[in-house]
């Protein structure tokens, strides 16, 4: 019998309006296959099992009674928990909303709900969002499927790590500078960060205005596509929201997954963020995809983005000063966590004593770092002068954008790394995101998918995509093209490599020999295995 959990979204929403699986079935076999793995994992942070099969079993009526339903009714999503859901808690990942839930629904969840979506749970986050490996929720590390004692990226990580061990079809996340993006780097998933307004961020619990992003995580490029589909469009309740009519996500995935040949495309390498301080198994996966796509017909063109390098530094200011005025509200008066000090006291002193309780380390450290960089005689001086960077940044982007189709570098400079190895180390941490942190600067659309294997530790390296502002479909078309021609070289997909029971166990126990050998054929200018640069 075929194991629903293991299908594509897309194949099993074939099956569903076909009527050869239920609603129920399919429900079921995610809820049996979270049951068996979040022991290991701590992917999900609710399971709303009774509700989800209330509605598979409500989908399939309205299926039964004939009624138009939409292309994905009855198929489960996760969501993660940085989104509002009014019969679901909805914390952040943070103490200090440990249990609220909502009074309404995020639009992009009301679009699932509205389109037949069966939503299964709330994913574990990094606390509000501010994290690369999940560590930092409240509730305890997530763990990655392909090596339990690894992380799984972050902030969303358990969205990407219930997407790659089967849990769900698919999955939403939400991206600030590479939350989607290096989480499936790290876990072998497809990720999507639409470009800003593209999707509704209106009951989206904020981190930084001007860089969330929601958007897709799955197993494929027209899995994501579908659900971009469903959750894209105009919302008047969010005033960044775009007005653009958005061709459809899934017929521009399925066409690139069909014409194999891309003669005339220009796929532009950034020169800084290729090479040196870049794990040599990242690279030679890199190099790999690339010679795939110059095969094809592609031209590979070297550009460079000269201010790239200062996109960090600017981000961990833009951001901080965003999060410290969004996070304000959490004030112990209005709804959430409330710490009274021993005897009472004033209402700022029950303030402080709700942020202090309710609020983790890394929250604090960039609240701090945000109120100084907007106080007075620092705000020209920090966060004027972090503006002025992005806007540089947006220039190089037009620079190249000029010259290229398309923009690729390696989602994430590593693979996974073990969970502790840089939990005390800051700026360790963020470096994980320098690939993707320009994207959400610029505003542009960026995709991630799996490219292979790194030789040296067999954990999945994934490229990202980027193109102009509004040209989502051309990331979606370009995507499903570099994804059928690695599938048709490995001749498979790279999931199908992670069996049911995970990779290793976290005594590090091997559960399966890395297969370095599934990976494409060296291109021109690949180097040898090797450790980390």
């Amino acid at each position: 019998m075929t194991d629903l959990t293991r299908l594509p979204a897309a194949d099993l929403a074939d099956l569903l309006t076909r009527r050869e699986v239920s609603s129920v079935e399919a429900t079921r076999a995610s809820l049996d296959r979270i049951a068996a793995a979040e022991g290991d994992l701590h992917a999900f942070l609710h399971v709303a099992g009774d509700a989800a099969l209330k509605r598979a079993s409500e989908i399939d009526q309205l299926r039964a009674d004939g009624h138009d339903l939409g292309p994905l009714a009855g198929v489960p999503v996760a969501i993660k928990d940085v989104l509002c859901t009014k019969d679901m808690p909805s914390t952040a990942g943070s103490r200090i909303l440990e249990g609220w839930v909502p009074p309404y629904d995020a639009t992009v969840v009301a679009r699932l709900r509205s389109a037949g979506l069966v939503p299964l749970g709330k994913t574990n986050m990094d606390e509000f969002a501010m994290g690369s490996s999940t560590e930092h929720s409240a509730y305890g590390p997530t763990h990655n499927p392909w090596d339990l004692d690894r992380i799984p990226g972050g902030s969303g990580g358990g969205s990407a790590a219930a997407v790659a061990a089967f849990e769900a079809p698919f999955a939403l996340g939400s991206d600030t500078g590479g939350s989607i993006r290096q989480p499936a780097a790290v876990t072998g998933t497809v990720g999507m960060k639409p470009t800003y307004g593209g999707v509704s961020r209106y009951g989206a619990i904020a981190l930084a205005s001007s860089l969330d992003q929601v958007g897709p995580v799955s197993r494929t490029v027209l899995d994501s596509a579908l659900l971009h589909d469903v959750i894209g469009g105009h919302d008047p309740h969010d005033s960044t929201s775009l007005e653009d009519v958005w061709p459809s996500f899934a017929d521009a995935a399925r066409a690139g997954a069909s014409n194999l040949a891309l003669s005339g495309l220009r796929v532009g390498v950034v020169r800084e963020l290729h090479g040196e301080g870049f794990q040599a198994g990242v690279r030679q996966r890199f190099d790999e995809a690339l010679a795939l796509l110059a095969a094809a017909g592609a031209e590979i063109v070297e550009v460079s983005a000269p201010h790239f390098e200062y996109a960090i530094a600017a981000y961990y200011l833009i951001l901080p000063a965003e999060a410290s005025s969004n996070l304000a509200k959490y004030d112990s008066v209005r709804f959430g966590l409330r710490v009274t000090p021993e005897g009472g006291g004033t209402v700022e002193q029950v303030m402080s004593a709700t942020r202090e309780a309710g609020f983790g380390p890394e929250v604090k450290r960039r609240i701090i770092l945000g109120t100084y960089a907007l106080s007075a005689g620092y705000y020209d001086a920090y966060y004027g002068s972090a503006q002025k960077v992005r806007t540089l940044i947006q220039r190089d982007f037009d620079a190249a954008f000029s010259q290229v189709d398309v923009l690729v570098t390696p989602s994430a400079p590593t693979t996974a790394f073990k969970l502790g190895d840089k939990i005390d180390d800051p700026l360790a941490m963020y470096l994980n995101d320098i690939t993707t942190i320009p994207a959400n600067l610029a505003g542009i659309p960026g995709m991630g998918l799996p490219i292979g294997l790194a030789p040296e530790d067999g954990l999945p390296v994934g490229i990202q995509l980027m193109a102009p502002a509004r040209e989502d479909a051309r990331l979606y078309k370009v995507g499903a093209t570099l994804e059928a021609l690695l599938h048709d070289t490995w001749g498979h997909p790279l999931l199908d490599l992670l069996p049911a029971d995970f990779g290793r166990s976290r005594a590090g126990a091997t559960g399966h020999a890395s297969p370095a050998h599934l990976v494409p054929p060296p291109g021109p200018g690949t180097e040898p295995d090797g450790g980390t640069a």
